[in-house]
């Protein structure tokens, strides 16, 4: 582990009888804790597959410091990191990671980013069961907590609230976080649909961060989110805090959707077509 790794456990917890709910709510705060101090220090950026897919060493240290936290609390759950962390354990349930969810943001100065995990049941890629998400923006110290059988929760500078459970609404008069990415845009496979789906709404943003956008659903904040291609740890953390206020999902053709169930029956219907 890296020495900022070993600096963010100061504080770390030792009781590992606390409930998988406090686990995945300090793991995630410790990350992006850690990443945002890395990030004011100074950080250089990789490329992956693309200008847009980037990462730092910030990335790799807070899965690192997640890892490791989650090694010492939860030894007989898995784990799957977006930088690479995996292990398979012997519970059935599996820790997704995010450590870095809005890179590109993190990297060019935004606050529009966060630190994420979801807990499952079965594979990632296509869970028995979701048991819970946990997202922490530095922004506002700001963190969510919900699942299925777990109503999602804020905690803040002013203490912590229960969001209201998503009513359903009528696409007109809401906007969509979504994301397309710049090398589909000549594709009219990928584009039709898109703009279909886009054209549902009030307005629609593409802000860079899956996480950020599925709390911001589960606040009523953004009325819904669609996005194809989806990788488990973009999706994961913030689909449970929407199914965690009574929020719906769906697969569709690739893309992935999320929001009030009125809303994603007639997305999944537009993207179905």
């Amino acid at each position: 582990m890296t020495d900022d790794a070993m600096t963010a456990r100061t504080d770390s917890f030792d009781d590992a009888s606390l409930d998988d709910a406090s686990v995945a709510a300090h793991v995630v705060a410790r990350a992006a804790e850690l990443a945002a101090r890395m990030r004011a220090e100074g950080l250089e950026t990789e490329f992956k597959t693309s200008v847009s897919d980037v990462v730092t060493a910030a990335d790799r240290a807070a899965e690192e410091l997640v890892v490791s936290e989650l090694a010492r609390l939860r030894p007989d759950d898995g784990i799957l990191g977006e930088e690479g962390s995996a292990k398979e354990g012997s519970s059935g349930r599996t820790w997704v990671i995010d450590p870095v969810d809005g890179t590109y943001n993190f990297t060019s100065g935004s606050d529009y980013w966060c630190s994420a995990v979801a807990l499952v049941e079965g594979s990632p890629d296509s869970p028995d069961r979701v048991i819970l998400g946990a997202v922490h923006r530095t922004t506002g110290s700001t963190t969510w907590v919900g699942g299925p059988d777990l109503p999602t929760t804020r905690t803040d500078e002013r203490g912590l609230v229960e969001l209201s459970r998503l009513d359903d609404a009528d696409p007109a008069a809401l906007s969509a976080g979504t994301y397309l990415h710049s090398t589909w845009l000549g594709d009219d496979a990928m584009v039709a649909p898109w703009l279909e789906a886009a054209g549902k709404f009030a307005t629609w943003r593409m802000l860079g961060s899956a996480s950020m956008d599925l709390a911001g659903v589960a606040e009523g904040r953004l009325g819904a989110w669609f996005q194809h291609s989806v990788a488990s740890w973009d999706w994961l953390p913030g689909h449970a805090l929407v199914a965690g206020v009574g929020g719906s999902s769906a697969l569709v053709n690739g893309w992935r959707i999320a929001g009030p169930a009125s809303v994603v029956d007639e997305l999944a219907r537009t993207l179905d077509s």
